[in-house]
């Protein structure tokens, strides 16, 4: 199994959770201010009502390196804030990023109608699709990040058996874990104990202080770990053999505010002009693009 340290930044990430309820669109508009929205954009027209007389889209986000990175100030730096000026671009209206604390916030959020879509990237599955609309643009491998001290400890594919990995909880990362341990056991090898936390941030910490032995994240978001914390970290990638495969990764819209359909044209648009395959160059993210973006793609 081969090593990994770092190289180039690259980056991915992240998951769900099934929940019930019924969505209306993040915070009615006051009536006295002006609607912001550039009818001239090209999918303006195609907006919701409410998305127009409100002028603003309110996106949900997570602290979740190196999509979304909330600096000391409040601020998100990253991939995000100009994955949204593209949208922004299509839609002809504003975009807002409101941070939240874990994926489970965020999608009872969306259904509550306190945020009207999130980029993710969040694994799509029959449950979520009930309530969300999902737009496929990206997809992932898990990687298991360690120590560099303890290289030693991790020298083959028999060494991510029967450790403690930590992860987000509801991300991809979790179910990949699973897998895994299927593997392990089929192997004859202790089964793994999933950490769950909230964040990508508390899972490294729980590395950092030895709590747990790895975590459990995308391949790209591991490279972007080790880019940032040079000589602490290494990681290996899950194999075929593993249980690894490739999962598609979305943005979600909730279904009542009709939003969904709009945000799949943006990203066809998007695809089209070769604006995508830029930016996925751009960020280091071709080892995960798509050939086009999917629509519900679990569910048809």
């Amino acid at each position: 199994m081969r090593l990994h340290r770092p190289m180039a930044l690259f980056t991915l990430g992240a998951a769900g959770l099934l929940l019930a309820g019924c969505a209306t669109p993040a915070e009615e508009p006051d009536p006295t201010e002006p609607a912001t929205g550039t009818a001239e954009a090209p999918l303006y027209d195609e907006l919701p009502q409410w998305a127009k007389d409100k002028g603003t889209l309110t996106f949900a986000g997570d602290s979740h390196p190196p999509y979304r990175t909330v600096e000391e100030d409040g601020s998100v730096t990253g991939i995000d804030p100009e994955f949204q000026a593209m949208l922004e671009e299509q839609l002809g209206v504003d975009i807002e990023i409101d941070i939240a604390s874990g994926l489970p916030a965020i999608l009872t959020g969306m259904l509550s109608g306190r945020y009207d879509a999130f980029n993710g990237p969040v694994r799509t599955t029959e449950e979520r699709e009930a309530d969300f609309d999902a737009v496929v643009w990206l997809t992932t491998r898990t990687s298991y990040v360690f120590l560099e001290s303890r290289e030693d400890d991790f020298e083959s594919e028999e060494d991510l058996c029967g450790i403690q990995i930590s992860g987000v909880t509801g991300s991809v990362t979790e179910t990949q874990v699973a897998a895994l341990n299927d593997w392990c056991v089929s192997e004859g090898m202790e089964a793994n104990t999933f950490v769950g936390l909230a964040d990508t941030n508390s899972t490294i910490l729980a590395v950092q202080s030895e709590r747990v032995d790895a975590l459990a994240v995308t391949e790209t978001a591991a490279i972007d770990i080790l880019d940032k914390t040079p000589d602490t970290f290494a990681y290996h990638t899950q194999s075929d053999a593993q249980g690894a495969g490739v999962d598609l990764l979305a943005m979600f819209a909730p279904k009542d505010n009709e939003l969904g359909p709009v945000l799949h044209k943006a990203m066809q648009n998007l695809f089209e002009s070769g604006q995508y395959i830029e930016f996925m160059e751009k960020w280091g993210l071709e080892n995960v693009a798509v050939d086009e973006p999917l629509y519900n793609p679990v569910t048809g």
